[in-house]
């Protein structure tokens, strides 16, 4: 790729980014859906919420941008329009949640839903090798549910104080766009580019103190569209990115949602019961600003972005997961010294 290209690419995610901010900005001027604070709410007045409307909006016109840029930035029609809609379905279930307030089971049943019916467009792993699971693509579908539920629901979870959700999308959105170019990408790299500056015209407005949440039609959103980006790099993209790059750029999200969810089940609680326990919940509980917490997290994101550079450029996936290993052991040792200092706090049970 040419100099000149990279430097109009550059130029479209910045008018992306504008696009974004100002959408941010129209929602927080003059949206109608509002959070009201609560005892689980990490802010104490009322906040308008809906600010993902303009992440998704960007997205939109972006990837309708990419679609008309020529052959050597597609991928195969059936793959791409699967990709969209599936991925503006998840956005127009959640806006309706956010709207409707409706409980988690039920916006459990309809991302259940969405995400049956992408998989079955065609959205999901194929000639991809796990360890232990080879390639049968009865396992590959149901690790392609797993991942998209996952993740759709860990991003809806961790999306609890201001910047988290955005600033983690971002970092993790360029240091895709990154491998994936290095890789031979042109529409992943590209989508890449689009969800970072999308996030990043959001976080204009949301980097702590937020005046403006993204809500579910945010998280839920970026979540889905992470995850997808995944099956996609791997499995349709002339990258084929290794599946396990997005796992690892977000392996901080994933594990505080895993580690918060397994102590919640051990400790007899109803998992589905809405909480403020997380880890990124906690660390603010005992004393951290939501400015510090939110530097935390991007501070992880950014090395597990290094790491998973080093990743790609190591043979065999065995190999490659091991890349895991010192994040896991380190990320459970805090978590075990964090739940016990908030347990002597009598902050968690």
């Amino acid at each position: 790729m040419t100099p000149t290209a990279l430097f109009q690419h550059a130029g479209f995610a910045f008018l992306l980014l504008l696009l974004a901010a100002a959408g941010t900005w129209l929602m927080r001027r003059y949206g109608r859906i509002l959070d009201h604070p609560n005892a689980r709410s990490s802010h104490a007045e009322t906040t308008p919420r809906g600010g993902g409307v303009a992440i998704v909006i960007t997205f939109l016109i972006g990837v309708a941008t990419i679609g008309g840029l020529g052959e050597e930035s597609q991928i195969h029609q059936r793959y791409f329009w699967a990709f969209l809609i599936s991925s503006l379905l998840i956005a127009a279930i959640s806006l309706y949640d956010d709207i409707q307030e409706k409980t988690f089971q039920i916006k459990l049943a309809t991302h259940v839903i969405a995400i049956v019916l992408a998989i079955s467009a065609g959205l999901q792993l194929r000639g991809v090798i796990i360890p232990g699971m080879g390639n049968s693509q009865f396992l590959l579908a149901m690790l392609s549910f797993l991942w998209l539920l996952g993740l759709t629901n860990a991003y809806n979870f961790m999306d609890g104080l201001d910047g988290i959700a955005a600033s983690t999308a971002v970092i993790a959105a360029l240091f895709f766009a990154m491998i994936t170019f290095e890789q031979g990408s042109s529409f992943m790299y590209l989508v890449s580019l689009v969800v970072a500056a999308a996030s990043a015209g959001f976080l204009i407005f949301n980097w702590p103190k937020g005046s403006i949440f993204m809500g579910d039609v945010g998280s839920a959103f970026l979540g889905f569209v992470l995850a997808a980006m995944a099956i996609m790099a791997a499995s349709f993209d002339r990258s084929h990115t290794s599946f396990f790059v997005m796992p690892l750029l977000l392996l901080h999200f994933l594990f505080d949602t895993i580690f918060t969810m397994g102590r919640r089940i051990l400790a007899g609680e109803n998992p589905a019961r809405a909480h403020c326990t997380h880890l990124y919940q906690l660390l603010v509980q005992m004393g951290k600003s939501h400015r510090q917490v939110t530097l935390i997290y991007s501070g992880l994101g950014l090395a597990q972005g290094a790491a998973a550079m080093l990743m790609v450029h190591i043979l065999g996936t065995g190999a490659r997961l091991w890349c895991f290993v010192p994040f896991i052991l380190g990320y459970t040792a805090a978590a075990i010294a964090l739940t016990r200092r908030a347990r002597h706090a009598r902050f968690i049970a």
